[in-house]
């Protein structure tokens, strides 16, 4: 049994995937940013050189890294409880990005989204 002292008490972040080149930057600071309202805020220097993209606000950190043999995440996901998960959803939804509406545990529906670059996002109403 684990001591309780060596408990996991939390997140810090979570970290998807992406292409390499400012294209990829610009499509994931669109979609973060743009659209699901993170703003983007600047890496370490001694990280900044790898590329990618930190979206964060409080304690939601969403963190893109540069994947040279890049493929998209379609099961593994990150979950992001949204205040007016209806309101993203059409927001989403006009921006060419469809979302889909699932209940997969009854009694919470939740919508799943894609990054630009088909990664998963889940989305749960809170």
């Amino acid at each position: 049994m684990t001591d309780a002292r060596h408990r996991v008490v939390g997140i810090d972040h979570v970290q998807l995937a992406m292409p390499p080149g400012p294209d990829a930057e610009r499509r994931a600071e669109a979609f973060f940013e743009g659209l699901l309202g993170l703003p983007r805020v600047a890496k370490p220097a001694e990280l900044a050189v790898r590329g990618g993209c930190w979206f964060e606000q409080g304690a939601v950190k969403v963190h893109l890294g540069v994947d040279e043999d890049f493929r998209a995440a379609r099961k593994a996901h990150p979950a992001l409880v949204v205040a007016d998960v209806d309101g993203l959803c059409r927001l989403l939804d006009r921006a060419g990005h469809p979302t889909r509406r699932t209940e997969d545990v009854p009694g919470r529906p939740q919508w799943h989204v894609d990054d630009p670059f088909g990664n998963r996002i889940e989305l749960v109403p809170g």
